[in-house]
């Protein structure tokens, strides 16, 4: 069968066209760059852009370890409500959490909840910290407490210094009105940092001669400057259930250092260096 010149026309041309790939695809094979380390691109058998694979090392991603739960309770908070709280401990040495969840779940015998309490916390790298949490109302007497932690926000630490200075001098603790059932806890703060502070709390705990806790209370301190010391009372309207001494008090004062918004506008500057030391 003859062809018809058209035909032979585009054989010729698809010809043409093939024999052009094949000297293109050659000479870009002889000219193109050899593939490193450092060509800002993901070849060879690398991991990640220029690192794993022949190219090694990569930098891991860190494995970060959730909170531990050192402590948990609840105590009885008079008129139907409860008092909880936690201890808890960052095993990160280089990584807080700017915020995490937490969930406190109060049970029955049965293991139903019977009141729930839910917020958010922040934690510097290694810090331990106390957790409470006043007021949850319930008709029933719970059985146990279930703390649940989770919805991390992770940040680095590349060069983390020290935690706010806010110490707490002064404690004591007494007995109102003669015994009456009233309870009252007092004491100094001193903001021994550098910086001012919008809000600083503090968590109390006092313990029975077993260190078991016996009653909770919190506050909040508004607008403490750098250097400034004030007076603070904690009250617990109604007596503990059963016969017990306070033996020993935990005080602790924490502030937000993640946040912008807690630092006092002059220092505001400064708050961003700390916290900048974060990655």
């Amino acid at each position: 069968m003859k062809l018809s010149r058209g035909i032979k026309k585009s054989i010729i041309i698809v010809v043409y066209f093939i024999l052009f790939c094949l000297i293109g695809y050659g000479i870009y094979v002889i000219l193109k760059p050899a593939e490193t380390c450092s060509d800002g691109k993901r070849n060879q058998n690398e991991k990640d852009i220029d690192c794993g694979g022949v190219c090694q090392p990569c930098q891991e991603k860190p494995e970060l370890q959730d909170m531990v739960v050192e402590e948990k309770a609840f105590v009885f908070g008079g008129q139907g409500k409860f008092d909880v709280m936690m201890k808890i401990k960052n095993p990160n040495d280089r990584f807080g959490a700017e915020k995490f969840r937490f969930d406190f779940l109060l049970k029955d015998n049965f293991g139903k909840i019977i009141a729930e309490r839910r917020g958010e916390r922040f934690i510097l790298p290694s810090e331990e910290k106390y957790v409470v949490e006043v007021g949850l109302a319930t008709e029933e007497e719970p059985a146990s407490v279930e703390v649940a932690i989770s919805d991390y926000a992770w940040k680095e630490f590349s060069e983390y210094v020290e935690e706010p200075q806010i110490n707490i001098y002064q404690k004591k603790y007494d007995l109102v009105s003669g015994g009456a059932g009233f309870s009252k806890f007092s004491a100094l703060i001193r903001n021994e940092s550098y910086y001012d502070f919008n809000v600083i709390k503090i968590n109390v705990i006092l313990r029975d001669g077993n260190k078991k806790p016996v009653a909770l209370n919190s506050t909040e301190m508004r607008t403490v400057h750098s250097g400034e010391e004030r007076d603070f009372a904690l009250i617990w309207p109604t007596s503990f259930p059963g016969d017990v001494d306070v033996d020993k008090i935990d005080v602790e004062a924490e502030t937000d250092v993640f946040n912008n918004q807690n630092f006092i506008k002059t220092y505001y500057q400064d708050a961003k260096q700390f916290q900048e030391l974060g990655n």
